[in-house]
Order: structure tokens, then C-alpha cells, then sequence
């Protein structure tokens, strides 16, 4: 259970992992077999694009990383339009928690509604510092409730064992099977790529593996 009591000791780790969560950034490493990465976690995947997009890419982040919450507002919105959105790149989002705070707001975008996933996951990266703090829950709450998240569901979610349980099994695997050890870490059909990439990193790896027209 993620407790409120949780959450605030989760909020005091959070300067810490802002610190290191990139300090293997930008360092590529082996690639893993595309077929064991495209198992879907005990939660399932949630996915952006086409499914027959010509590219995979599979995000392990975590909601509490700075690195991560960099990504998403410099990197990501071009790789959606450019990429995502023309049907080149299909994109899966998994949880890599690095405390308690992130599994906290990483449970909160699950229990949304599907369709607000997404769009919730990109609030919370870009309010971080608003709520990645000492006293988390009031702005967690409000940011919940604009995704049309009641009081009592919010509460319910942050009990949820099993989700919580499923969501840190998927991390041991990702750590133990693919080497996930710091975020954000992208695998572009497989390809490791460590920490925060820049629209022009990720555009060498994808372009030459597009089918040529």
C-alpha cells in the first residue's frame, strides 16, 4: 500500500534521485531481443501508434526523474509529431519507479481512464516540481481530479497492493532481464539507449532502420 505517510517519506528521497536518476545518461548499450522486450508487463502496456509501425520504442521511466520529465517536454513532443503520429514509431510507456513518491503518481496514471493516460503522464511530468515535494498529496490530488478522478477513487488507488505489486515486478524484470538501472532508458527495436536523448540522438538510431520509400 502506498500510504500518505509513504508518499511524504518518498518526497524526501526525490532531491536525491533528481540528482542521479541521469548519471549514466547518453550511453548506449547492447541490444536485447525485441521479442522479450514486446511481452507486456502483469499490467499490460499502454501504447501510442500504430501496431504495425515499422519501430518500437519501449520508455522505462520514472515519474519522480527530472531526466525523465526533461525528455518528455523537449524531446517527446517532436518524436510524437514526427514519428508517433506519422505511424513510424510505435511507443510504449513502462513504469521504472525510484521511489515511493513516483510509484505513487505512476499508480495514479494507471487508475485514470485509459484514454487519460497519456495526457496524464505529461501533467505530471511537467508540474513535477509542484508536486514532487515535502507534502505531495494536496497537488497530486488536484492534478488527479482534473483527470476526472474522484476523492475516493484517488484514495483507492494509492491502496492498491496488487497494482503496486505488478508494477514492481515489472521492474525487477526490466532490472534484472534488459539491465534497466537508471532513467529514462529507451529501447529502439531493442537497442538500448541511456538517459535523456535529444530528438536528433533518437532520429540516428530510427531513421536508418525505417523501410526506404
Amino acid at each position: 500500500m502506498i500510504t500518505r505517510r509513504k508518499l511524504l517519506w518518498g518526497a524526501s528521497t526525490v532531491a536525491i534521485v533528481l540528482a542521479i536518476g541521469g548519471i549514466e545518461a547518453l550511453r548506449p548499450a547492447a541490444a536485447q531481443s525485441a521479442s522479450d522486450l514486446l511481452v507486456p508487463p502483469p499490467l499490460g502496456d499502454r501504447v501510442l501508434g500504430k501496431d504495425d509501425a515499422p519501430v518500437t520504442i519501449v520508455e522505462y521511466a520514472s515519474m519522480t526523474c527530472s531526466h525523465c520529465a526533461a525528455f518528455h517536454e523537449t524531446t517527446y513532443p517532436e518524436l510524437k509529431k514526427r514519428y508517433i503520429d506519422t505511424g513510424k514509431v510505435r511507443f510504449i510507456f513502462r513504469e521504472f519507479p525510484l521511489d515511493q513518491l513516483a510509484a505513487g503518481a505512476s499508480m495514479l496514471a494507471r487508475c485514470a481512464d485509459k484514454e487519460q493516460f497519456f495526457p496524464l503522464i505529461e501533467t505530471l511530468f511537467q508540474q513535477q516540481r509542484q508536486w514532487a515535494v515535502e507534502k505531495p498529496i494536496p497537488k497530486l490530488m488536484a492534478i488527479a481530479k482534473q483527470a476526472g478522478m474522484s476523492e475516493q477513487k484517488f484514495n483507492a488507488c494509492l491502496s492498491d497492493q496488487k497494482m503496486l505489486d505488478a508494477m514492481q515486478a515489472e521492474q525487477k524484470r526490466a532490472s534484472d532481464k534488459f539491465q534497466v538501472t537508471s532513467t529514462p532508458t529507451l529501447f529502439i527495436n531493442g537497442k538500448k539507449q541511456i538517459g535523456g536523448q535529444s530528438i536528433e540522438d533518437l532520429a540516428n538510431v530510427i531513421d536508418p532502420i525505417l523501410p526506404k520509400s
